[in-house]
């Protein structure tokens, strides 16, 4: 019979997803509620649940699958505020988490490679550079994983012993994009077999990519996304939210913060995730350094006839200046997992009254925010959203005003 005297209870859970015990011990794959034996075994508590994949442990892509939904959203919410807490910043109001279900990933990275003679394809083991070989996966949508089977099939003549390729599957509304990332496609018979592949997938578009560049092989259908209620064709391996469900949440809480402003400026705004849809109501000018992507906006701002103007622009090196952000209501800004100090502190300087942040990264967002903060405004509704269902990965949405 346990001991329960001698047990330690799992009380919280560290920032990469491990338990963490009442003496302070680190518990890989504990959860809170669970007991620590004295022998190192776990006694599992209510919200420790049965992994619903059979990679679970190796697979460096979910690390909380054996979490109940309830913790998964008290996790994503102290990933967000327990950093701000400790540099003295608390939102007005905290919103409800916003979690992603399960089958809805619709853009995926991965490798292939050849071992001893087998061909694999899937995601990094967790820490390491070793492959983990997918047999399911319950995080993407299933029309991604349905072609991880012919694609084993399809590179196993071309691939050379511990070779590795890149393999990006992108779900587009008329179909998959493929991208394979430093596969040659420079002899009759390999364009053969990309072009009979696509076509048997029901592929949008397969591309390649080498030393020159991306390529792209075969177009049965426009790759295309609607953002803001506008078809806008993807460029190869374009940045999009992982999720539409978790996209259509980040965007609801960018309007909300955004309002009735007339004049809004989206800054590194991809190919108009948020532009887009703020262009409804406002006139939008969308900046980003990515060229196919800010080009893929404007053509599809123009077709629309939306009241929206692009520049292509590296913010990290030249960004928006205080003078030229004045002439704003109010500004979205949505950088990379470095965040954007340069930028917000254009933001900080400027007369701009109005903030929507979006950020993948808390630890960034935290430095952004204090510059923000010192400079007179105040963070006011705070959205986490976990869309990378069963990872530590959160992202958020916060409102600044002054």
């Amino acid at each position: 019979m346990t001991n329960a005297l001698q047990s330690v209870l799992i009380e919280r859970f560290a920032a990469r997803g491990d338990g963490v015990a009442a003496d302070g011990r680190f518990v890989p794959g504990a959860v809170p509620g669970d007991q620590l034996l004295p022998d190192g075994s776990l006694l599992h508590g209510p919200d420790h649940v049965e992994p619903g994949c059979r990679h679970f442990g190796t697979c460096g892509g979910c690390q909380l699958q054996h979490v109940s939904d309830r913790l998964i959203a008290d996790f994503a919410r102290d990933r967000v505020l327990a950093p701000l807490a400790r540099a003295g910043i608390e939102p007005e109001m905290p919103m409800p988490v916003h979690v992603s279900p399960e089958g809805t990933r619709r853009r995926a990275a991965m490798r292939a490679t050849r071992t001893d003679g087998e061909v694999r394809l899937g995601f990094n083991a967790e820490g390491a550079h070793r492959l983990v070989d997918m047999a399911e996966c319950p995080v993407l949508h299933p029309a991604l994983f349905t072609l991880v089977g012919p694609l084993r099939q399809l590179l196993a003549p071309w691939l050379p012993e511990r070779s590795a390729i890149g393999v990006t599957m992108t779900l587009t509304d008329n179909g998959v994009d493929l991208l394979l990332a430093n596969l040659q496609a420079n002899s009759l018979p390999r364009i053969e077999g990309l072009t009979r592949f696509a076509a048997e997938q029901r592929l949008a578009r397969l591309s390649v990519e080498g030393p020159m560049g991306v390529e792209t092989l075969v177009a049965n259908a426009t790759p295309s996304l609607t953002l803001g209620g506008v078809p806008v064709t993807l460029p190869p391996a374009a940045f999009l939210q992982a999720t539409a469900d978790g996209e259509a949440a980040l965007v609801s809480a960018v309007t909300s913060i955004l309002g009735d402003a007339r004049r809004v400026a989206d800054l590194f705004a991809g190919c108009g995730t948020f532009a887009l849809p703020a262009s409804c109501t406002a006139q939008v000018l969308a900046v980003d350094g990515a060229g196919p992507a800010i080009r893929a906006l404007a053509e599809a701002a123009g077709r629309a006839g939306r009241k929206l103007t692009t520049e292509h622009r590296d913010l990290f090196r030249k960004p928006l200046s205080a003078d030229e952000l004045s002439r704003f209501d109010a500004a979205v800004i949505d950088p990379p997992r470095a965040g954007a100090i340069a930028q917000t502190e254009q933001l900080a300087a400027s007369r701009i009254r109005t903030v929507a942040a979006v950020s993948c990264n808390p630890a960034t967002f935290v430095r952004d925010a204090e510059r923000l903060v010192a400079a007179g405004f105040r963070l006011g509704r705070l959205w986490p959203v976990a869309q990378f269902r069963w990872s530590t990965h959160v992202e958020l949405v916060a409102e600044f005003r002054r």
